[in-house]
């Protein structure tokens, strides 16, 4: 059984950093990883995606605040976000693919706030 564990939002100031991290079991043949953001209101929106080959994306929102790294090999992949906007306020979800399918964390909340 499929099974993504995603920590380390929380509630930070504006300009403040934080760390997510997802660790996934279960699965095999994992081709990207990736997160994804969905605030209150709107559409989910990919935040940052790693291949399997070690190629980065990046919205243009985020792109310079965030970093995604980690290990494909051993499923795991961490979103280092900085320079933290009100806007970047969301639910952040961890999403793999392989092949096969398509896996969704259950989401951590993420609030920028001062």
């Amino acid at each position: 059984q499929v099974q993504l564990v995603e920590s380390g939002g929380g509630l930070v100031q504006p300009g403040g950093s934080l760390r997510l991290s997802c660790a996934a079991s279960g699965i095999r043949f994992i081709n990207t990883m990736a997160w994804y953001r969905q605030a209150p209101g709107k559409q989910r929106e990919l935040v940052a995606s790693i291949t399997s080959g070690g190629s980065t994306n990046y919205p243009d929102s985020v792109k310079g605040r965030f970093t995604i790294s980690g290990d494909i090999a051993k499923n795991t992949v961490y979103l280092q976000m900085n320079s933290l906007k009100p806007e970047d306020t969301a639910v952040y979800y961890c999403n793999v693919r392989t092949p096969f399918k398509t896996s969704w964390g259950q989401g951590t909340q993420v609030t920028v706030s001062s």
